[in-house]
Order: C-alpha cells, then structure tokens, then sequence
C-alpha cells in the first residue's frame, strides 16, 4: 500500500511497479486523499481494514511552498505528526511486515557541513522557514528507531534529493526549480516572450529522476534491511547548477528565444550537498537516468498532459 500515491513519486512508483520491476507475488494499491483522511485515527484505520497490506511506502504529506510554510509552521508540524503517527502506529497494530517512509533533505540542520549523510539528521535544528515540516518529518526517523527497539518492527525511511519527473507540480506559484522552469519555457515559447530565469543562476542541486527514486524505493522495500534511513540520491559529481538544469530544458524544449537571468530575485540556498556513500555501497551497479534524458522525457509528458498539469 502506497500512501499518497496519486502524487509525482507515488506515481513513479506504479509506473516502475506495474511495469519493468513487476512481481506476481504482489498487489500494489495506491491510495489518494479520497480514499481517506490520514489524519483521522478512525479513518485510517478503516483504510488499513480494507486493505489489510503486508507492506507499506508512506509518502503522503500536508506539503506547501515557502509562504505557506512560513505562515503555518504549526499546521504543518500537527497534521504531518498525526498522519505519521497514524500510519505507522496502525502498521504495528496490524502487523505490516514493513513500512518505508519518505523523508526530505529539508529535514537536515540548517547549520551544517558538506556532504551531509544519514548520521547528520539530529545534529541541530532545521531552517527556520520550515521548522513544523522538518521536525515532523525527522520525528519519522525517531518512532521507527522507538517501534524497533520496543516492537521489533522493521520501518525504516529513504531521503530522496530534489526529485522532478511525469506527474510533477508544474504550477508556476508553488511548483519546484524543474518544473517551474519547463512551464515558464512552455509560455515563453507559446507566447514568443522571453525565458525568465530567477537569480544568478549559480546555486547548485542534485535532481533524482522520480522513476530512478521509485526503482531504488522498491528495492528498499524488498532488499534494505537497516532502520536508518538511507539517502537516496545521484553523485556529488551529478550536482548541477540551476543555469545548466535551464540549459536541458531549454535545449529538451527546443527554445530559440531570449533567455534573460533576473538576478534581483534571490538565489536561494547555494548548495545543499548529499552523499550518496551509503547507497552506493548497496547498489554500486544502479545506473541513473542520464540528466538530459530525463528532463526530455519530464517535458514531453508535459507538453503531453499540459491541458491536465498546468494547474
């Protein structure tokens, strides 16, 4: 059973699952806000009822941008902490097999050295902006060590980098760096205007492809046995700047036009840099998708879903 499975990694997954990495002993459901609310103990137990999962991806969220955010820190930490408790205590009651949740980087100290890694999530506290979200996600990682240590459970957590892919939130106001930046080229091209990119240009991200995210989740689900989490990320060496992320989606887009860099708009963090150590220990044969390729493939299914994903 996958929690929040209508969004971009909930997708991703049904795509790998039903698909390349297809298992006939399994039976995946994929759960949307409609089949219930996570945060109402009555209601998630009545979807664990109907389903009765052996195993559990947990990635549903209350999830905002920035302003949100700042404004409803305490909204976020309360409603992301039932739904975590919620979904997790009911995997005990139950006697889910396994439950693998997603974390985020944001969850990391704000005040830290780099390459950050799976030892580093307690260190100190998170940035400020985002302080609710961060400590309701890092709690995660706290109740499965707690359920482990007092249950035996075997719950544990990924940390995916910043994931863009098919099913994205390509909203203009909201969305993330990736798809911001294929709907603002999307408009330019439409409108003969030129491509406005935010800040300098400089700042530098690790992007994982959602359905390199979904093939390593499933196999964390399968295969990964540790309680602590595992960061699930492409190399340091396959960081990139936000000029060179413009630049493959300019040349996926096939954009010929002005491409204008308005460095009054802040650039934001300039690195948050991820080692991906861990994982490559496990899996030093797992081959990611090649950068170009998959933000051509992220923007044909856009150009595709447009009328549908615009929004």
């Amino acid at each position: 059973m996958v929690t929040g499975g209508t969004g971009l990694v909930g997708k991703a997954i049904e795509f790998i699952a039903t698909g390349e990495e297809k298992n006939p002993n399994e039976e995946w459901h994929f759960l949307s806000s409609k089949d219930g609310d996570l945060s109402d103990r009555a209601a998630t137990e009545a979807i664990f009822k109907r389903i009765k999962p052996t195993h559990v991806i947990h990635l549903a969220a209350m999830v905002g941008g920035l302003f949100r955010n700042l404004k409803y820190n305490l909204d976020f930490y309360r409603i992301n902490t039932l739904i975590n408790d919620n979904v997790l205590n009911i995997s005990h009651t139950t006697g889910v097999k396994k439950v693998v949740s997603c974390l985020s980087t944001c969850i990391f100290p704000d005040k830290t050295t780099y390459p950050i890694d799976e030892t580093m999530v307690h260190n100190g506290p998170p940035h400020d902006s985002n302080f609710g979200y961060s400590y309701s996600k890092r709690m995660i990682d706290v109740q499965n060590r707690a359920y482990n240590k007092q249950h035996g459970c075997q719950f544990t957590s990924v940390v995916p980098t910043n994931v863009y892919g098919p099913h994205d939130n390509f909203n203009l106001e909201d969305g993330h760096v990736l798809p911001g930046l294929i709907h603002k080229i999307y408009m330019a091209k439409k409108n003969n205007t030129p491509f406005t990119v935010w800040g300098t240009g400089s700042p530098r991200r690790q992007f994982i492809y959602s359905r390199d995210l979904a093939r390593l989740m499933i196999w964390v689900l399968r295969n990964y046995q540790e309680i602590d989490p595992i960061i699930l990320s492409v190399g340091e060496e396959d960081e990139v700047s936000i000029k060179e992320a413009a630049e493959a989606v300019i040349k996926a887009m096939d954009f010929k036009g002005e491409v204008v860099y308005d460095t009054s708009k802040s650039d934001g963090q300039f690195k948050k840099t991820a080692s991906n150590g861990k994982l490559r220990k496990y899996r030093p044969d797992f081959n990611f998708v090649p950068f170009d390729q998959a933000v051509k493939e992220s923007c044909d299914w856009f150009m595709e879903n447009f009328e549908t994903c615009r929004k």
